[in-house]
């Protein structure tokens, strides 16, 4: 465990601010290197930025917050090799472990017991090319497909992907609304419209300490 080094930019106690588990105190590690360059993304600092650290230190790091829920996510984790020990580590100590992956990448090697939120990308963020689809497949009931809103042309978008493959029937759908491009208001009235069997999300951490903090 000791030889595994992950580029890590930045952990951090906080409020978890998103899927199901929001609310929640959370240790966040924030892993470098991202390979989608999303239109909309506001975490561009964790493309490049960050440190390599070892499987311990991480966790001495994140011991002092006292939290059971540990939160894995970047820029994209699953881009580093070493992210799959990392997450085993964190669940050897019992924390309940969430993996936030932007949908590019197979989950396969991604344990059971992990809660993956799942984004799945719309057209206007510039990638929904890229997504790895075959995930739809590998998920459990417990985990999330995530929908990043910033148009009416992303929301109908998402609701044929939705229908198309069964999503609702797969796992928890969450429905966001892209920071400053869409409405809290304007999506809910969407999704009560199309009587859409989705979660509506904010992102309830920018609420609480704004656009631009970091850390939280």
């Amino acid at each position: 465990m000791d030889e595994v080094k992950i580029k890590i930019n930045e952990i951090f106690h906080s409020i978890q601010g998103e899927s199901l588990l929001a609310g929640k105190p959370t240790a966040f590690i924030r892993t470098s290197y991202c390979n989608l360059r999303c239109t909309w993304c506001d975490t561009k600092y964790a493309y490049w930025e960050g440190s390599l650290m070892t499987l311990p230190e991480i966790l001495e790091k994140i011991k002092p917050f006292e939290t059971k829920y540990a939160c894995v996510t970047g820029g994209e984790p699953l881009s580093q090799r070493g992210t799959i020990s990392l997450i085993k580590a964190l669940l050897q100590a019992e924390y309940i472990v969430s993996l936030e992956t932007n949908g590019s990448l197979s989950i396969k090697d991604v344990p059971i017991e992990v809660i993956k939120v799942i984004d799945v990308k719309c057209p206007d963020s510039g990638e929904s090319d890229k997504m790895a689809w075959d995930n739809f497949d590998l998920v459990q009931k417990h985990d999330q497909f995530k929908f990043v809103v910033a148009s009416k042309l992303d929301f109908d978008w998402a609701q044929s992907i939705c229908q198309k493959n069964l999503l609702y029937e797969r796992c928890t759908v969450l429905y966001s609304p892209a920071f400053g491009l869409v409405k809290s208001a304007e999506l809910a009235g969407w999704i009560l419209n199309a009587k859409a069997p989705v979660t509506f999300q904010t992102q309830q951490h920018k609420e609480i300490w704004g656009t631009d903090e970091r850390g939280v």
